[in-house]
């Protein structure tokens, strides 16, 4: 409506031009010289009028188009101010940049929205141009993820961690991969998933990192306890009679060892090789009431506490064998004031397996030094048993936790394998940092 307006205006004005230009003509072939010299002035008039009419509308049509150009939507065109013949073209600049600003706003507003969700998921988010490996998006949680507070283009991440780069390039659209993330020597299980996406002529691939650790850990300590459940029914169902027998027989043969009148030696073999068959049988009941252990925690008596008790009542009762060891315990506790939902007995457990673990690893250090310390943020609560032992090398970091295995020669495998269940009982869990030859971490995040 507004163009028509403006064309209307300009055909009008071509009629006009027209119409004098006949007129001009006519007198010009009358002879009516001063009516030629008249319609001749209007004549330029008009071509004068013409011309400023089509340079207004061509300026008033390309500053609209600058501010088109450069986004700025916010600029006003004055229609009272304007000549009467532009007026309507200004209103409809006016109305056009409304508009646009209208759909702006709708469009930063949904951006903006989109940017918390991505910030505030635990999931981390990266993409990437296909072509040249810019980066178009890395949210806050894969920055923590992977340690690595910015990348300009995804060939960046080869020299900080080339195993991960080369995962990634590897994984195809619509591919999911379990890979193993070393964090601050601490290794992460994190599901890769791809996919590919198309936005102004250019393809993107976008990948989604998830961290199943916990849930991988749920699944296998599951898949342990139903294990140890069926393994421990069978043992004692089978050592229980065995033992039972092995004792009656051995109280049969004392109680008629006089009416023998065999060899006294074959008798000491017998009472010998049963005695033998009992100890073993009552041995392996212990085995299997140690590992027992491992199922017996179900639900633990959550109760407010302090952790610097926590800390007196395990300096208090491992110092002896510190002071014996000739090791020093450094207890760092900033806020005495800190407290903590959990198990005071269950926790207890933990520490004192894994502090036992250090007196382990330093003993044979020239300073042996054991830290005993604790932090707190806004969303966990971190204790910290930290040693200045042997260290581990990093392919056993993946294994300490699983039941049986063990590194020393006379363990029994169980004790980490306590400590993880304890920690997911409490919907937290335990992490291990360790550098071989240097010492080691352990941390429990509440």
């Amino acid at each position: 409506m507004i163009f028509d307006r403006y064309q209307l205006r300009l055909v009008l004005r071509v009629i006009l031009l027209f119409i004098v230009l006949g007129a001009s003509s006519f007198f010009l072939i009358k002879g009516f010289w001063l009516y030629l010299l008249l319609s001749s002035v209007i004549i330029i008039f008009q071509m004068v009028d013409f011309y400023r009419f089509n340079r207004k509308a061509q300026d008033e049509v390309q500053q609209f188009v600058e501010s088109v150009h450069y986004r700025d939507f916010s600029r006003y065109f004055d229609v009272k101010q304007a000549p009467l013949e532009l007026q309507p073209l200004r209103k409809g600049f006016n109305d056009i940049n409304t508009t646009f600003k209208v759909i702006s706003r709708e469009r930063e507003t949904q951006y903006q929205y989109l940017q918390k969700i991505l910030e505030l998921v635990d999931t981390g988010i990266l993409s990437y141009e296909n072509k040249n490996g810019e980066i178009g998006w890395m949210n806050e949680s894969l920055k923590k993820m992977i340690g690595i507070p910015y990348l300009r283009t995804i060939q960046s991440l080869e020299k900080r961690d080339q195993p991960l780069y080369e995962e990634i390039l590897a994984l195809k659209p619509g591919d999911h991969k379990v890979i193993s993330i070393s964090r601050h020597q601490t290794v992460v299980k994190v599901l890769l998933s791809a996919t590919a996406f198309q936005t102004e002529k250019k393809i993107y691939k976008l990948i989604a990192f998830q961290n199943v650790d916990e849930a991988l850990d749920e699944n296998e300590a599951q898949a342990w306890q139903k294990l140890l459940s069926v393994m421990t029914h069978e043992i004692m169902n089978s050592i229980a009679p065995i033992s039972s027998l092995a004792d009656t027989m051995l109280n049969r043969l004392q109680n008629s060892v006089t009416h023998i009148r065999e060899d006294g030696g074959v008798i000491e073999d017998l009472e010998l090789g049963i005695d033998t068959i009992k100890r073993r049988s009552e041995g392996l009941l212990r085995f299997a009431e140690t590992y027992r252990n491992l199922n017996k925690i179900s639900t633990p008596n959550l109760k407010s506490i302090y952790v610097i008790d926590l800390f007196e009542n395990l300096h208090q009762l491992m110092q002896p064998t510190l002071e014996q060891k000739n090791i020093e315990l450094e207890i760092i506790l900033k806020d005495t004031d800190m407290k903590l939902e959990a198990d005071s007995s269950l926790v207890e457990q933990v520490l004192i397996n894994l502090i036992v673990n250090a007196i382990e690893a330093v003993k044979d250090k020239p300073n042996p030094r054991i830290t005993l310390s604790a932090s707190q943020s806004t969303s966990r609560t971190t204790i910290k048993v930290t040693d200045n032992g042997s260290g581990m090398p990093a392919e056993l970091l993946d294994k300490i936790f699983i039941p049986f295995f063990s590194t020393k020669k006379s363990g029994s495998g169980i004790g980490l394998s306590l400590c993880k269940q304890i920690m997911m009982l409490h919907k937290g869990n335990i992490h291990v940092q360790s550098v071989d030859g240097e010492g080691t971490a352990f941390l429990l995040n509440f």
